[in-house]
């Protein structure tokens, strides 16, 4: 039988699975954007802007609840920070589009493909996580493989700069440099919400 921390059903952590999906969505729309032609920039960054804003009312939904609630199923210190670190990370991923979109980047470097990729995956096992949130047994290996991914965001983000500087003028070379900067901030708030799953982790066990 599986150790349950927390009840299964409550509004905080559906409300955590919520801006983590808002977050895998996102990912897609930014997916679209790397593939699209930039006068379409402005549409799609516009519909990953509207997921964020969603994510907004969700976090702000989560703090009102935490409020009107009487018993919580995470300390609500660890609910704030959790759904904090899920909304900065779609706020630089919304940032992320937005930049493409003002900049008008027609070609971007196969290490944001690689970026994306580990983003794609680092969503993808959070919004699972939340989802698992009063379950111990579902988290370790969510835990040790979103620093694994981190490490390597870590990497392509060092690599895709030192190319950049390589091959473009300092004009064009501050552009993409923004955009990298951007996404690989987003891996590290996804590394953030992890890190502190597992403090409670730690906490619990």
């Amino acid at each position: 039988m599986k150790l349950r921390l927390f009840p299964q059903e409550n509004a905080g952590l559906e409300l955590l699975s919520s801006m983590a999906q808002q977050l895998v969505l996102g990912v897609r729309r930014m997916s679209g954007i790397f593939g699209a032609s930039p006068q379409d920039y402005d549409q799609l960054a516009e519909e990953l802007h509207q997921l964020e804003g969603t994510a907004t009312d969700l976090h702000f939904a989560l703090l009102t609840s935490m409020r009107t609630s009487f018993i919580n199923p995470l300390p609500r210190e660890d609910l704030y920070a959790i759904s904090r670190l899920l909304s900065e990370a779609m706020e630089k991923l919304d940032g992320a589009a937005e930049l493409i979109a003002l900049y008008k980047l027609t070609k971007l470097s196969r290490r944001a493909t690689e970026q994306l990729e580990v983003i794609t995956r680092q969503a993808e096992l959070t919004a699972e996580a939340m989802r698992q949130l009063n379950s111990l047994d579902d988290l370790e290996d969510y835990w040790i493989e979103i620093l694994r991914l981190a490490k390597r965001a870590e990497r392509t983000h060092r690599m895709w700069c030192s190319e950049l500087l390589a091959d473009h003028k300092p004009l064009v070379y501050a552009r993409h440099r923004d955009i990298a900067n951007q996404l690989v901030d987003v891996t590290k708030d996804l590394r953030k919400v992890a890190t502190h799953v597992g403090a409670i982790l730690v906490k619990e066990s």
